[in-house]
């Protein structure tokens, strides 16, 4: 019986390039041999798509694209190919693939470019669709669906890149609205790049230029001190929840260069929270996962109050892979180990399309 073609794409222009590339060789470690072959395609830095057929270890220092054995590769938005071209010393080779899993982080990799792609070319893929994943990254759309669903996330504010030239205006009224501190991000970012907390106008009105020198859109919202609690969600039709996990060390800031350093590190499974909350949490988080047309897996964060209150802080469509990052460890608390749960993801990617196309 032939194997599944399996192809990992990994890397981008995003920031957490790095990460990307610790995820995808985990990925790829704990693909089953015996039943997929597995097709690696690197994206640069600068946005170089490249096909790679050396060795993982190469991907995890990140050397990979100095092979010389890579060549150009295209994934191809026509159907007939479904699967990539190479483009080698002018020779071109299709190589068709049945299935991808986009390890991807960030900008042009979790906000539904990659997923349109390939929605185009017909190639079923691990995770969330183009929605899915755009809404969940444009973190305005996640507030404005999760408001109208009823699932309470802090108090937030708005400014885009048409109040530009009136942001002390824009300033005073969300200090009017939310008070201080509050927190200021680009609402499209996958990690914490141009995240600041402000504690007074002058600090909030610098925060916002920089968080719009990472995009067009900032959010503005009510610093909350809390515990950060962490589920886990997978599956299509019928998705379930994982156990609530606790991420102990709150303040820890999050640097998508270092990959030396998890952010499961300090995740405890299951958290130290009454039965009833737990049995909350891990149903707004399917509500939310469903609201939001998530599907295949995301890693959802909610913040619990000093005054207990529960808030969703944001959806994940593209959480990390590496074995001690919080995805796979709320799975492994399930008893699904990295090989069987990549085995799935792929699995059920197919089956999905299927329904799909």
């Amino acid at each position: 019986m032939a194997k599944i073609k399996a192809a990992v794409i990994f890397g981008g222009t995003a920031q957490e390039h790095e990460l990307s590339l610790a995820s995808a060789a985990e990925v790829i470690r704990n693909i089953p041999t015996d039943k997929y072959e597995v097709i690696c395609i690197g994206v640069t830095k600068k946005g170089r798509w490249l096909y790679f057929p050396g060795d993982t270890s190469e991907i995890e220092d990140g050397s990979w694209y100095l092979n010389p054995d890579c060549a150009s590769a295209i994934v191809s938005p026509d159907p007939i190919h479904h699967g990539i071209i190479t483009i080698e010393n002018g020779e071109v080779t299709i190589r068709r693939i049945d299935v991808v899993f986009p390890v991807m982080q960030g900008k042009k990799g979790a906000d539904g470019t990659i997923q349109g792609l390939l929605d185009m070319s017909g190639i079923p893929y691990v995770g969330c669709g183009l929605l899915g994943s755009a809404s969940c990254m444009d973190k305005s759309h996640t507030h404005m669906v999760l408001d109208d669903y009823g699932i309470k996330t802090a108090e937030w504010v708005l400014i885009t890149q048409r109040d530009i030239n009136h942001i002390d205006e824009k300033c005073s009224e969300s200090a009017q609205k939310l008070g201080f501190p509050v927190v200021v991000k680009p609402a499209n970012s996958g990690c914490s790049a141009g995240t600041t907390i402000a504690e007074d106008m002058n600090s909030l009105i610098t925060a916002v230029k920089i968080a719009f020198s990472n995009d067009n859109k900032v959010i503005i919202e009510k610093y909350v001190k809390s515990r950060k609690l962490e589920v886990g969600v997978f599956g299509y039709d019928t998705p379930f929840a994982s156990y609530v996990g606790e991420i102990l060390s709150v303040d820890r800031k999050y640097d998508p260069t270092e990959v030396k350093k998890s952010s499961g590190d300090d995740l405890q499974v299951p958290a130290d929270i009454p039965d009833e909350l737990h049995n909350k949490i891990r149903g707004i988080a399917l509500k939310a996962f469903k609201a939001l047309g998530c599907k295949g897996y995301a890693r959802i964060d909610f913040f619990l109050s000093e005054n207990g209150e529960l808030l969703l802080n944001k959806i994940g469509t593209a959480p990390g892979m590496r074995n001690n990052s919080v995805y796979p460890k709320l799975m492994q608390h399930l008893g699904m180990e990295m090989p069987y749960l990549v085995d799935k993801l792929l699995e059920q990617a197919i089956e999905n399309a299927e329904k799909t196309y």
